[in-house]
């Protein structure tokens, strides 16, 4: 299969990357004030941020597009700097980082059943529900070092997205023409069953930023909707997400 054109995403990720490298880290001495909700929902967030990838690594070079594969490694350097970024928030704040939390441990263990489109889809919902996740955290405390940390972590996520979906529209351009928006329909399912349990797992933290379970979970859906149009359509990487 042809996936050419993710050498523009080797050339992105790079460069974020040379960014962040002039920028430095954020001012880890001032601290960090937050509810304890709120800092339980940040110690599992930080557990789903950190891993190695390699599963995924696999099935990417597995996939025959060298480009493809040096992105996706560049991809999960980013998402291991937003595990270290999390844990150095804790720090700041005095709080331990959990040595791992069972939906994690589920998640990850779906992703990895069968191949990569599969992994993809997977790997998207937490994307998508990371999205708002990390927006709330943003603008829902007043904290200046947790605003940072999250408005960070959200702009590399508003990347990883589109990033996706230009994989995922080469991948389901291999299945019967039928079959794709059945795929997608059933995707948005699953993305719905997560964003519940997450609503119900991070509502006490959800509440303290200003925002209700439901209304999350309603933010998430309804995001959805632009990524299944990104993934179908052909020009995926028009796809954008304000925040």
């Amino acid at each position: 299969m042809d996936t050419g054109g993710f050498a523009k995403w080797t050339r992105r990720f790079e460069d974020e990357h040379a960014r962040r490298q002039a920028l430095g880290d954020p001012d880890w001495e001032q601290g960090a004030t937050l509810h304890p909700a709120v800092w339980t929902s940040i110690q599992r967030f930080q557990v789903g941020e950190d891993g190695d990838g390699a599963n995924l690594i696999d099935k990417a070079d597995q996939a025959g597009d060298p480009d493809y594969g040096q992105a996706v490694r560049l991809f999960i350097a980013e998402e291991q700097n937003h595990a270290r970024l999390l844990a150095r928030l804790l720090t700041a704040g005095g709080v331990a980082t959990l040595p791992g939390h069972w939906s994690d441990v589920v998640f990850v263990r779906l992703r990895r059943l069968m191949g990569l489109r599969t992994e993809l889809l997977m790997l998207m919902i937490a994307e998508v529900v990371a999205l708002r996740y990390y927006r709330v955290l943003r603008d829902g405390t007043d904290d200046a070092l947790t605003t940072e940390v999250a408005g960070r972590i959200l702009a590399d996520e508003q990347r990883h997205v589109p990033f996706h979906c230009e994989r995922l529209h080469a991948s389901l351009a291999e299945l019967p023409r039928p079959a794709r928006r059945p795929t997608m329909a059933l995707w948005r399912l699953l993305l719905l069953a997560v964003s519940l349990v997450v609503a119900a797992d991070h509502g006490s933290a959800l509440r303290r930023l200003g925002l209700k379970r439901l209304r999350f979970v309603a933010d998430v859906m309804a995001s959805s909707h632009t990524v299944v149009s990104a993934v179908l359509a052909p020009r995926p990487d028009a796809w954008t997400n304000a925040g």
